[in-house]
């Protein structure tokens, strides 16, 4: 019996190494059945083959049962972009746990993968990029490029992982160029670990809004529940109507 066969994985990706394998990787492969970069993959995979990114920034995947709706009645309408276990394992020796048996690791799509299991689809279809999995960074800045633009993404969430970045790249100028923002986008979303723990909850919770918690981020954290507090009792005032212009058409007397 094969390794492969051993830990359950399908023969489509138990296959042959390709010439120029590098040794750890083949070792790699040797005791897992995981297939290399080298080896074509293919667009549509049993569900069971993908794990979770554990380097995902969305901590709670939200809205999971509007998005099985979704997939249910219409379908899978973009791949999963996945790497191979064997990238990642090269990339992290000491961090697959949670990986499970799953030949492919999902960089982004995550939710999609979540909200899949809830529908109960039995395939799923993926793009292969080792490529994302290069590094620890890699997959992180991956993970954040991908997600950076969409609502759903908690602000605490983003925050932390823009800080991985800045200890991964060491500047927040270089963080700032390497996901196509600029250095001010980046220090205001980072204010946000600034703030106190309570603080910090309060934003994850909705009840502390985001603009506002920037500026108290920028406080000393003495200052910081004083303000919120400041912030929190401040109704917001409500919007004045614009007042039509007058009109400048003179109207005649009915005849």
């Amino acid at each position: 019996m094969s390794k492969a066969d051993k830990l359950g994985v399908s023969a489509s990706f138990a296959r042959a190494q390709p010439v120029g394998v590098s040794s750890r990787r083949a070792a790699i492969a040797e005791a897992t059945g995981a297939p290399t970069s080298g080896v074509v993959p293919p667009s549509e995979v049993p569900i069971e083959a993908l794990a979770h990114n554990p380097f995902n920034l969305r901590e709670d995947l939200t809205d999971l049962d509007e998005l099985a709706e979704s997939l249910t009645v219409r379908g899978q309408l973009q791949p999963l972009a996945v790497a191979t276990r064997m990238a990642f394992m090269e990339a992290h020796p000491g961090a697959t746990d949670g990986l499970g048996r799953a030949p492919y690791v999902v960089i982004d799509g995550n939710r999609r993968l979540a909200a899949a299991h809830i529908a109960g689809l039995k395939t799923i279809q993926i793009h292969v990029n080792d490529a994302l999995s290069a590094s620890a960074a890699d997959i992180l800045e991956s993970a954040l490029i991908a997600n950076v633009h969409r609502v759903d993404v908690a602000p605490m969430d983003q925050a932390r992982a823009l800080q991985e970045l800045v200890d991964v790249h060491g500047s927040q100028a270089q963080v700032a160029k390497r996901i196509g923002k600029t250095a001010a986008w980046v220090s205001q979303r980072l204010t946000l670990l600034n703030l106190t723990p309570t603080l910090q909850e309060k934003v994850e919770t909705g009840e502390l809004k985001v603009e506002p918690a920037r500026r108290i981020g920028r406080l000393p954290q003495e200052a910081q529940a004083a303000a919120a507090d400041e912030s929190l009792s401040t109704p917001n005032p409500p919007r004045q109507r614009t007042r039509p212009a007058p009109s400048t058409i003179k109207h005649g007397h009915p005849r």
